[in-house]
């Protein structure tokens, strides 16, 4: 469960996001397409094209992947 698929359908999505993952210690990236970037920057994300599936990359331990997913569960995409 160290990676999974997110949709960010408005700009509170992404604030809640941002904050969701800046509360977390493990580093956590988000890609589209050939682009990533890091999950705890909002500049970042705005640069990415947010009308697709974001898939998301938590490079910690799966307590920690385990952690964010509940923390952003309401913008998971199965």
């Amino acid at each position: 469960m160290n990676k999974f698929f997110v949709k960010l359908h408005t700009i509170d999505d992404v604030k809640n996001f941002v904050s969701a993952a800046n509360m977390q210690c493990a580093e956590i990236d988000v890609g589209s397409g050939r682009y990533i970037v890091d999950a705890k920057s909002v500049l970042g994300l705005f640069s990415l094209d947010l009308s697709k599936p974001l898939q998301v990359e938590v490079h910690g331990t799966e307590n920690d992947a385990a952690s964010f997913y509940e923390a952003v569960k309401s913008v998971v995409v199965e």
